[in-house]
């Protein structure tokens, strides 16, 4: 035996140790990042939405910082410095998907998992960038919901007996499974009543703006097409 087979052994061991730990901090930081820019997406929404609405009588920094601090909490501990029923809707359905999801997800569209593997010679890299980076089908629906309350913003505050989270998600989910039920539409459930209003056979959606419409029509078409995304999101991490 070489006298210093041994110790080119313990070498080769700690250098690969070293590389295993350097690996781990690099994917350590590259996680931090990814939340890190999740939740400054979360309160730059939160800023957008609520600046002049939640958020009113502050500074700009108290604001800034607000939504800094609420975006991060929707995560973790659910400490909260402004009340959450005067959110907008949109803000809601957002710390919701938020809160649903664990606080380590990450999204990695480049990584290999996301249909690299399963077809390593069949596609070009921008099929496979293409792929990897639709999401799910659940994901879609919380983004047009979220998309709707922000184009009915207006309506939810003067008419929330009628215009309400619940009727959007009703309507959006029944366009996008093509089934055609709705939340309705009643004058009598208005809170300041306006005599001009008269009851029609049309579904909640009638009573949207044009821009609510066109993205309920979206929705539609996005649902006819379902069978294409059904094993999309796989670039999400729960884990």
């Amino acid at each position: 035996m070489h006298p210093n087979t041994s110790t080119h052994t313990y070498s080769d061991s700690s250098t690969s140790n070293m590389a295993g730990a350097h690996r781990k901090v690099r994917e350590l930081l590259e996680h931090t990042r990814r939340r890190s820019t999740a939740a400054l997406n979360n309160a730059a929404m939160l800023c957008g939405m609520e600046w002049g609405g939640a958020l009113s009588g502050m500074s700009a920094w108290e604001k800034v910082s607000n939504a800094v601090f609420l975006a991060v909490n929707s995560r973790h501990t659910g400490e909260t410095t402004l009340d959450l029923s005067t959110l907008a809707p949109a803000i809601l359905v957002l710390f919701v998907l938020m809160m649903y999801l664990p606080p380590y997800t990450t999204w990695f569209p480049f990584g290999e998992s996301s249909s690299v593997k399963d077809h390593p010679t069949e596609e070009t890299q921008g099929v496979r960038l293409l792929k990897s980076t639709l999401l799910s089908q659940l994901s879609y629906l919380a983004i047009f919901v979220i998309a709707i309350c922000v184009t009915e913003r207006e309506k939810l505050k003067e008419d929330p007996l009628n215009f309400n989270l619940l009727s959007i998600v009703v309507e959006v989910v029944s366009a996008y499974g093509n089934v055609g039920f709705s939340m309705g539409y009643s004058c009598s459930r208005q809170i300041s009543p306006d005599g001009m209003c008269t009851d029609r056979w049309t579904g909640f959606a009638g009573r949207w703006s044009d821009s609510g419409k066109l993205i309920l029509i979206l929705v539609m078409l996005f649902g006819r097409l379902k069978k294409f995304s059904m094993n999309a999101g796989k670039a999400w991490k729960l884990s």
